[in-house]
């Protein structure tokens, strides 16, 4: 979407056939009444934490900008928010929370190896999950009819980073993973894109523990490689050590990290000067999207502080959530996933929304963004 008072269209956009007199029905075919439950599980501990109020706040603005026009079909929203930790365990605990709420929705998923596990809670109770951030491919291998994801995939990240390489020309490149389903389905895709002819070539693919503080084997290990440019795709803590680590080690070479590393947490774990210069392969955060000072003032006004990391992306999951919602005239999950399948041109921040077959986006919005000034800024659109 390029120059719209965003704030405006976005939400108005949201009502859909909300707007009409009628309630909605739930599963069973009767009429319901009270609060309408979105359920969001995020990480607001462990070492990702600093991203949930992100996601949290993006999502709550959407919830109170439906309401304030009405809400749908009568009822108001509600958001329900747990806390997954980025952890396995403790995500299918919020998950199953959530599922005895009876949240009609799910749009949380930050970390993929969190989300998937939940996959299953959330589709037994017949509850449509709109995944905001969490990107592994595994997430839609299942094919399950409740998934759709609307943040792009880990092989149009990957896609994304070899655009950028064949652009940039890098001779050798060294792909880093920390063995997560997120992190590891991206460097493996890239892996896979740099033994093929034609680009850079791919100097060595090695994984690295996430959690522990010193790097300098694995960093050796690459070193011995010889690369000119290195790919982290794992997340910001082990991020911000590997780019300090391997600079102390004297390599001078260009380095990317993927989107669960841009955060200015990873500035600082670096170390200042160490972070200039570094790319990374990112869905537009709200500071690169035209036209979008409105909603970014709107959400200082409202939070007091900076939108950050899939607030976007969350506060569109919301939007998505109440459109189908709408459509389906209540509250059936299977009605309202079949509505999701049919959504054609629902405006959202990356353009207008169509699922593919797979439920994901068609085009996944990865552009590029480069550390300037201790913060993360857009170099390269991809197009």
């Amino acid at each position: 979407m390029k120059k719209l008072a965003l704030g405006a269209v976005l939400g108005a956009a949201s009502l859909g056939v909300s707007a009409c007199g009628q309630g909605l029905l739930g599963s069973d075919g009767a009429e319901e009444s009270g609060p309408i439950t979105i359920g969001m599980a995020i990480p607001l501990s462990g070492s990702s934490a600093d991203i949930g109020p992100y996601m949290k706040n993006g999502a709550q603005m959407a919830v109170d900008e439906i309401n304030a026009r009405g809400g749908v079909g009568k009822r108001k929203l509600r958001l329900r928010v747990e806390d997954d930790a980025c952890d396995p365990k403790t995500a299918v605990a919020a998950a199953s929370k959530l599922v005895a709420a009876k949240v009609a929705v799910s749009v949380g998923g930050y970390c993929s190896g969190a989300t998937l596990p939940t996959l299953p809670v959330f589709d037994r109770a017949r509850i449509p999950m709109i995944i905001p951030a969490a990107n592994s491919t595994e997430l839609v291998a299942q094919r399950l009819k409740h998934v759709f994801l609307i943040n792009g995939t880990g092989d149009q990240q990957a896609a994304a980073a070899m655009t950028w390489m064949a652009k940039s020309g890098p001779k050798k490149v060294a792909v880093l993973h920390d063995n997560t389903s997120y992190s590891k389905d991206i460097a493996l895709r890239t892996a896979a894109a740099l033994d093929r002819p034609g680009g850079p070539d791919k100097a060595t693919l090695d994984a690295v523990n996430p959690g522990e503080s010193d790097y300098s084997a694995n960093i050796a290990n690459v070193l011995k490689s010889h690369p000119d440019f290195i790919y982290w795709t794992g997340y910001y803590q082990e991020g911000g050590l590997l780019l300090r680590q391997f600079r102390q080690a004297g390599y001078t070479g260009g380095f990317m990290v993927g989107d669960g590393s841009v955060d200015a947490k990873l500035i600082k774990i670096a170390g200042g000067k160490a972070a200039d210069g570094v790319l990374a392969t990112m869905t537009q955060t709200p500071e690169t999207i035209e036209g979008a000072g409105g909603w970014i003032s709107s959400y200082k006004q409202k939070f007091g502080g900076d939108p950050g990391p899939y607030s976007t992306q969350s506060y569109d999951a919301v939007r998505v959530a109440a459109e189908g919602i709408a459509k389906a005239g209540g509250t059936d999950g299977d009605k309202i996933a079949k509505e999701l399948e049919a959504v054609d041109g629902f405006p959202i921040f990356t353009g207008p929304l169509k699922f593919t077959p797979q439920h994901t986006l068609g085009n996944g919005g990865f552009v590029i963004l480069v550390v300037k000034g201790g913060a993360f800024t857009l170099r390269d659109a991809l197009k």
